[in-house]
């Protein structure tokens, strides 16, 4: 069982560099996707350590534009490409850790193969009572030019609202960015994308389709009943607002109880102690993970 971790960075090359060493195992491969406003030369050295890939095709990912979906996809695309075969395909951000012992995580990975890991909501969930606006309206994040933001009112007043341009049931989440997904879902959302370029169109005037874009088109594919519902990835949202809190060390008991593998986001130029509470904590079994969706 062979994992392909593809990890989405745009600051702190040290901490990118803490975070690959939290997840090294001879069983997995790196795949680093540098956001393209970010310097190469700041982060060129981590291409030394074992089994670091830097994703070639790097795209300037601005916040809650689908040029994040893109990047993903690409990168997807890429480690697809490189000719060893994975099992799965963990997303991560450069500010993620694992919380479990990685041993740990592949063992729990290897008696799911086959499986992937999403948390989603379906349509008319409470979630999409506030997040449904990301598709019905007309959003300009995706570009970058003087009056956009003017442009983006005029056109939701004037324009009846959008629609999916698929007859598919939405799935999203808060937390539904970040996944681990088998090489079948791998591959199926790679040839989705190349054959549906509608779905590129319509997802240039989205705001935070990373939430939703992906799930949708895998909750409503074949491979639905092989996703779990939960990503196991630790995130709180009791700051409110559009972003997760960053953790501290005051979150440790938090982490220290929680049944997830991963967790985000974390800062070290904010707290680096409960980095280092996380490399000590003592860890128990992983928890069975749950059956499908």
């Amino acid at each position: 069982m062979r994992i392909a971790h593809l990890i989405m960075v745009h600051k702190n090359a040290e901490q990118v560099e803490r975070l690959l060493s939290a997840l090294r195992h001879e069983d997995a491969d790196y795949y680093i996707h540098l956001d393209l406003k970010a310097n190469m030369a700041d982060y060129s050295y981590l291409a030394a350590l074992p089994r670091v890939f830097f994703i070639t095709n790097r795209i300037s990912a601005r916040w809650a534009s689908f040029r994040f979906v893109e990047a993903i996809v690409g990168s997807v695309r890429e480690a697809l490409a490189s000719g060893q075969h994975y099992d799965f395909i963990n997303l991560l951000s450069g500010q993620d850790y694992p919380i479990k012992p990685i041993e740990s995580i592949h063992k729990a990975l290897s008696q799911q193969v086959g499986s992937s890991f999403m948390s989603v909501e379906p349509e008319g969930s409470p979630w999409w009572h506030g997040a449904i606006q990301r598709v019905e309206k007309y959003h300009s994040v995706y570009f970058e030019f003087k009056g956009q933001y003017q442009l983006q009112r005029l056109a939701n007043v004037l324009l009846p609202k959008r629609r999916f341009p698929l007859p598919y049931t939405l799935y999203g989440s808060a937390d539904g960015s970040w996944w681990t997904i088998s090489t079948d879902c791998a591959k199926y959302l790679v040839r989705f994308m190349d054959e549906h370029p509608e779905i590129r169109k319509f997802g240039r005037f989205t705001w935070g389709s990373d939430e939703f874009m992906i799930a949708t088109i895998l909750m409503n594919s074949p491979l639905k009943e092989t996703i779990i519902n939960d990503n196991y990835r630790y995130i709180d949202w009791s700051a409110g607002g559009a972003n997760p809190k960053v953790l501290a060390l005051d979150d440790a008991d938090a982490l220290a109880r929680s049944p997830k593998w991963f967790a985000r986001k974390f800062d070290v130029t904010y707290d680096t102690k409960i980095l280092d509470y996380v490399d000590s904590m003592p860890h128990e079994q992983l928890h069975k993970t749950p059956d499908a969706y």
